[in-house]
């Protein structure tokens, strides 16, 4: 026999009556007083460590070193940037090193994409490989290729010459030379720098594009087919709108990160040779810590936050214009249909004669390589779709099949094989190395190395630092984002819009704007040379994003379930840790992912608050194993991939929850 219970009234924290609530909820809001609590952890971390510091760095910004005493200088060293030709180097060198990037990226990693989504069988394994370069740690990537491209120990101009490409670029202008000086050409140390990280870059672009390839309604494509589109319409009209938004988001994070990149180029080039590949962090970072004027370093940053500012509003605008028609109608109303239809044209052409002004040595390199596989995925869409339309379908399924198989060939060999020269050179002695014998399979396989690596060195010391330091501060980004995420997703309260547009806000400052105050407040409280320094200072930059993807992932869970809860006598607390909590577990584990692999990734802070051989993390402890011109490749591999191993396990048992947190969090948020 069942027995019908009444359910209990509604919880005040549900759904009440205006009539009910407070003088005080009915000015801040019905939740004001639990989302201060949820808020409160994340505020003061991203008040204390990033709000803070870059006001501090305004009033440093006016100051100037003489001697022990720091002086006030007003605007003198923003004027005095003026006719710096460092400066203008460095800014030159940003700009040019992330808009190749951000363009090679975006089209690659678009192919990877398309290919992947319409793979039947072997997908995951795939696209679990494509991220492999992405997981790996910076320090990592940057000696690794810095071993390849090596004129007398590296790989890259012995495979080139043996299959006569070498001397093939040398022949039509794309390589002055050959065999090739890569990182110590100054024609060539950039666009080295640059195919170095498209090939860390592309597997971020890859896995967005395919989660937002997977949210895109099948039933357009079907409709499309049926008033007989063409493959390239479909494209054009189906896939290309479909990804808008996430397209947005992904260019607007990367050209954040690219811009302000430091750790991968010091590491591979130093900004060398002479100032060939210096970007404006660089800059800033000789100014405040190589030559303590803290002050002008200060100015480089405070310059630059404009440039940053410009992106991030027209960016911002352009997803805002996606999400609704009337918007999107508002938006268009001031151009007539022929303006439209030209504006991007006129992008692309203020775009490439900025491009061909800024870089007029590497403009049509770069426009001929990418045309390359423009054209030939091209050819092949175009044949297949002639084909398909001539009833052939046979003959169209082999044509893109073999295409496909080709092309993904390619893309595996351009993933895997530095990987694979990094675990084989950790397994060669030094004889071989040096030798240069059995390059590509050691014979025999040697410890050699390893047992190198742990001898008289504090790489133990070092190993143990990172996993401190990085499951510390991932912890208390998680907890943070996660009760300000639920928040800003959930609660009712005045300030919540605010409160949101300032996480966003501080995800897009560059760390480049934060590393001089706190190098100065870590000073001030003596936490330099520790640990603590990372752990507290770490939530900058993984805080913020936590939060914004959390936020994003919170919404896709249905509201009914917790009101459910609280209809059954349920704190709002109580939902959120028992219903809300478990469902986000995909969201929470990508979050997790992201956090935990920027703290063991993280260089520029270690490398300027740590000077201890004790308190060193891997990327500088690693970096602090070269000596001159002293390179030790065997260990540097060795230690690589000891590096690794830990993030690509986490990352493999991980994968499909990254992948839906992606698409619940990044994709719809």
């Amino acid at each position: 026999m069942t027995v019908l219970r009444p359910r209990p009234s509604p919880t005040p924290s549900a759904a009440a009556p205006a009539s009910s609530l407070s003088g005080l909820q009915r000015m801040l809001g019905r939740d004001w007083r639990l989302a201060t609590a949820f808020l409160a952890p994340a505020g003061l971390l991203i008040a204390a460590l990033i709000l803070f510091p870059i006001v501090s760095s305004i009033v440093t910004s006016t100051t100037e070193r003489h001697g022990a005493d720091t002086v006030f200088v007003g605007l003198d060293n923003y004027t005095a940037l003026v006719d710096d030709p460092v400066f203008h180097t460095g800014v030159l060198n940003s700009f040019v090193f992330t808009a190749y990037a951000e363009i090679f990226k975006v089209t690659l990693g678009l192919i990877a994409a398309l290919m992947l989504h319409h793979m039947r069988k072997g997908r995951a394994v795939i696209a679990g490989i494509i991220l492999l370069p992405w997981v790996v740690p910076t320090v990592v990537t940057a000696f690794t290729w810095r071993s390849l491209f090596d004129p007398i120990f590296g790989s890259v101009n012995v495979v080139l010459t043996d299959s006569g490409i070498g001397p093939m670029l040398a022949a039509i202008g794309l390589v002055d030379s050959w065999p090739a000086e890569w990182l110590s050409d100054p024609a060539l140390a950039m666009p080295a720098v640059i195919l170095v990280n498209v090939w860390k870059g592309i597997p971020f672009f890859t896995v967005t594009f395919l989660a937002g390839l997977k949210a895109i309604d099948s039933t357009l494509y079907e409709a499309a087919m049926v008033d007989g589109a063409t493959p390239w319409q479909r494209f054009r009209h189906v896939t290309l709108p479909g990804l808008r938004h996430v397209m947005i988001v992904t260019v607007l994070l990367s050209s954040i990160w690219t811009f302000n990149n430091f750790d991968l180029i010091w590491l591979m080039t130093q900004g060398g040779p002479g100032d060939a590949t210096a970007p404006y962090v660089m800059v800033a970072y000789s100014k405040a810590i190589q030559q303590l004027q803290e002050g002008a370093g200060a100015a480089v940053t405070l310059v630059m936050l404009p440039i940053i500012g410009i992106l991030v509003v027209i960016l911002v605008r352009m997803m805002r214009r996606s999400d609704g028609p009337g918007t999107a109608d508002l938006g268009r109303s001031r151009l007539t249909p022929a303006q439209r239809k030209a504006m991007p044209w006129v992008v692309v052409a203020v775009s490439t004669l900025l491009l061909i002004w800024a870089s007029p040595h590497i403009v049509w390199k770069a426009a001929l390589v990418l045309g390359v596989f423009v054209l030939l995925a091209a050819v092949i869409g175009r044949v297949v779709s002639t084909l398909a339309a001539r009833g052939n379908s046979v003959a169209a399924r082999l044509v893109n099949g073999v295409g496909s198989g080709v092309a993904l060939v390619g893309l595996l060999g351009f993933v895997l094989a530095p990987l694979y020269w990094m675990t084989v050179t950790a397994f060669k002695s030094d004889a071989q190395i040096v030798m240069r014998t059995d390059d590509l399979w050691p014979t025999p396989w040697s410890t050699e190395q390893f047992t190198n690596l742990f001898s008289g060195r504090a790489f133990g010391t070092w190993y143990v630092n990172t996993v401190l330091v990085a499951v510390a501060s991932t912890l208390i980004a998680l907890v943070c984002a996660a009760l300000a995420g639920y928040a800003l997703a959930r609660l009712k309260f005045r300030g919540s819009e605010s409160f949101t547009v300032t996480i966003l806000l501080t995800y897009v400052m560059p760390g480049a704007l934060l590393f001089i105050p706190l190098y100065q407040m870590m000073s001030g409280v003596r936490l330099n040379d520790s640990l603590w320094s990372l752990v507290i200072t770490y939530p900058t930059f993984t805080l913020p994003f936590a939060t914004w993807l959390l936020v994003g992932y919170f919404k896709s869970i249905p509201a009914d379930l917790e009101e459910s809860a609280l209809v059954d006598g349920c704190t709002r607390f109580g939902a959120f840790v028992r219903i809300v909590l478990p469902l986000a577990k995909p969201g929470l584990l990508a979050v997790a992912l992201f956090t935990l692999t920027n703290a063991w990734n993280e260089f520029l802070f270690a490398f300027v608050f740590i000077t201890r051989d004790d308190y060193k993390t891997l990327p500088v402890g690693m970096q602090s194993m070269i000596f001159g011109d002293v390179v030790p490749q065997g260990q540097l591999a060795a230690a690589s991939l000891l590096i690794s191993i830990p993030v690509v396990l986490m990352y493999a048992f991980g994968q499909r929850f990254l992948t839906e947190g992606l698409t619940a969090g990044a994709v719809k948020g």
